[in-house]
């Protein structure tokens, strides 16, 4: 590197080492994107799997309801 007045020139090696790094950190940044999308999607489709389960149980649970005691057969039958 050579100073000129204020400026710092830097030499053609320095330069393609940090256009190496943006480079890289490019990629890495679409590689996390691309991840954290397809774990919003992933995470979507739990959430439905999750909604579906709950209304299973509330219907079994409904359907599970205690009955009135006089509805009730008694053991013996």
């Amino acid at each position: 590197m050579w100073k000129c007045s204020r400026l710092t020139f830097m030499d053609d090696t320095a330069v393609e080492r940090i256009e190496l790094r943006i480079a890289y950190l490019e990629s890495a940044n679409q590689e996390l994107s691309d991840i954290v999308y397809r774990q919003q999607r992933e995470l979507e489709a739990l959430r439905a799997q999750i909604m579906a389960w709950q209304q299973r149980v509330e219907s079994w649970a409904a359907e599970q309801a205690p009955t009135a005691p006089a509805d009730e057969r008694p053991p013996h039958y």
